[in-house]
């Protein structure tokens, strides 16, 4: 996927939520204006081509310069917005765009 797909449908009319990305939203206190400025900014760090039931990616984007990643997808009209949180630096590099290995 390519992160024009994704500015092509980043606007009021076309974003639906999951039940489970908008319950993520309220708990973690961001806004639909937020994962906007992520998707038009960020950049895709991780491509979920065979997702169902769209082909979805990560987008990692900086709002108030804190790091945001949102998982989307997209059908011919909707960009779907799947999942939406502030990385956890125990899980991912100082980039956030590298999960750390699990290191038993």
């Amino acid at each position: 996927m390519i992160i024009e797909n994704l500015h092509k449908l980043c606007n009021d009319e076309t974003i639906q939520i999951t039940d489970h990305a908008l319950k993520r939203c309220r708990e973690r206190n961001i806004s639909l204006d937020e994962i906007k400025d992520c998707i038009m900014q960020g950049e895709i760090i991780e491509d979920y081509p065979d997702d169902y039931p769209f082909p979805s990616a990560l987008v990692l984007g900086f709002v108030l310069k804190q790091p945001l990643h949102v998982v989307a997808g997209i059908s011919d009209t909707d960009l779907w917005i799947i999942s939406v949180y502030h990385p956890d630096p125990e899980k991912w590099e100082s980039d956030f765009k590298t999960r750390k290995e699990n290191k038993k």
